[in-house]
């Protein structure tokens, strides 16, 4: 069957359920997108699929790329990922979605055997302070993850933190990979601390921190993360 592509349509690859679209939801909807999800594992990820949306958002999850052997539906959805990126298609990564970017342009995305989990602010780039990131200024972001890609070739490196020297790159307007969740909505900060408990356990992370910090940074954090996504997608309409 035939899929046809349709003005304002957004795919998001969702990989477990509570790391959603988050505050990305209402805003891309307000815009005038009409935004579904495609679970991985679960339903098919096909190229045709991909390439009729008009946006596509590769959401986070705990596999990684170099999980295929376990998990042979990430071999599709890479596939997929990089059809869409050959014909410079717009697409926004984040977390392992990022990695899934990074990795279908012929970046190396690798396990580093520690983890970076909580909220801490960013240091940018010269092509970082001229992007749309510098909307979020010194302000800490929710950072939950292991592995670590290399920047693309031809992208632009945005960020970095001490532990993880690559945190965000652009390969061109219209393709934007984060390793760090502005999507994610604080208020529904508890689905998260439930369904990672096994790994916070494991690295001696205390939920209540994390719970904490979400109610004292996520206000703030969610106005910031607005503006940056708000940014992307005018600058996303201004290059079509």
């Amino acid at each position: 069957m035939s899929v046809q592509a349709r003005a304002g349509s957004v795919v998001a690859v969702r990989h477990v359920p509570f790391e959603d679209l988050g505050i990305l939801g209402p805003l891309l909807e307000a815009r005038g997108y009409r935004a579904r999800y495609v679970d991985a594992g679960v339903d098919a990820i096909t190229d045709a699929e991909l390439l009729a949306a008009d946006l596509v958002i590769v959401l986070g999850g705990p596999v990684g790329v170099g999980d295929v052997c376990q998990y042979p539906f990430l071999g599709d959805e890479i596939r997929a990922v990089g059809a869409r990126l050959e014909r410079g298609r717009p697409t926004l990564g984040v977390c392992l979605g990022a990695q899934i970017i990074a990795h279908a342009l012929g970046a190396e995305v690798t396990p580093t055997g520690r983890v970076e989990i909580g909220y801490s602010p960013l240091t940018f780039t010269p092509a970082g302070q001229g992007s749309v990131l510098a909307a979020l200024g010194d302000g800490p972001v929710l950072h939950w993850h292991g592995d670590q890609f290399a920047i693309p070739p031809g992208a632009d490196r945005l960020a970095e933190t001490p532990g993880f020297p690559n945190q965000a790159f652009t390969a061109g307007p219209s393709v934007l990979g984060l390793q760090f969740h502005l999507e994610a909505d604080h208020t529904q900060i508890e689905r998260w601390l439930i369904g990672h408990a096994h790994e916070l356990a494991t690295h001696g992370l205390d939920p209540r921190e994390l719970r904490a910090d979400a109610h004292r940074h996520g206000p703030h954090l969610a106005a910031r993360a607005r503006a940056v996504f708000h940014a992307w997608l005018d600058q996303i309409d201004s290059s079509v």
